[in-house]
């Protein structure tokens, strides 16, 4: 069984933001699968299962806000019994060197990516991303795969970068967004279907 999560912050007020496109493409995935999220207080998370080519997925969408992610995802994966982490690893060598979680993929919005640009990964730091950063702490692990969907910086240097990510797109880059969007969706499926080698030389390239 494989999951998929998407970051993000619960709530109305943030349905539209930069910081939950990852929520979108999550939500978008449900929608073309025609599966209905159900809340799970046991994982505190939104989450559906489905298949998608013939592979159990499933979907899950974080109750706990971006910076407590790591604690719904470490709930669903034992729950479900999903590459069960191996929270007594705490150095950094041991988060790098820590056991792989090959059936994990987190997606996330990422500030230094581009807009209209995804990127797919194996492993790495959090590169900040505080919701990244909480899943690598509750799971002692950097290895997990995380799809990045790039949301760019602000074009002016003095915006304050939280005031930013939770602010909405224009109408302009939601023309762009929905294109990205359907792109890491795709990547999604072939993340599933094909492997994270596959989907890395389809999906990394420039857009």
């Amino acid at each position: 069984m494989k999951l998929i999560v998407g970051l993000g912050n619960p709530g109305k007020i943030y349905i539209d933001s930069r910081h939950n496109i990852a929520f979108s493409v999550v939500k978008l995935l449900a929608k073309v699968y025609r599966v209905a999220f159900k809340k799970d207080k046991d994982t505190f998370c939104l989450s559906a299962k489905t298949k998608i080519d013939g592979q159990n997925v499933i979907l899950a969408l974080p109750l706990t806000f971006m910076n407590l992610s790591g604690i719904a995802v470490s709930a669903i994966l034992k729950k479900y019994k999903i590459d069960l982490p191996r929270p007594s690893l705490k150095s950094n060598t041991a988060l790098k060197e820590g056991r792989g979680l090959e059936n994990l993929l987190v997606v996330c919005d990422d500030v230094d990516l581009e807009l209209g640009r995804i990127k797919i990964r194996s492993c790495g730091s959090s590169g900040g991303h505080r919701g990244l950063q909480s899943i690598i702490d509750s799971l002692a692990s950097q290895n997990f795969s995380r799809l990045r969907v790039g949301i760019g910086r602000p074009h002016h240097k003095n915006t304050d970068i939280t005031e930013y990510v939770l602010s909405a797109f224009t109408k302009k880059e939601k023309k762009i967004i929905s294109e990205v969007i359907e792109n890491a969706l795709d990547c999604c499926r072939v993340w599933v279907t094909e492997g994270l080698s596959k989907s890395m030389s389809m999906f990394n390239r420039r857009q």
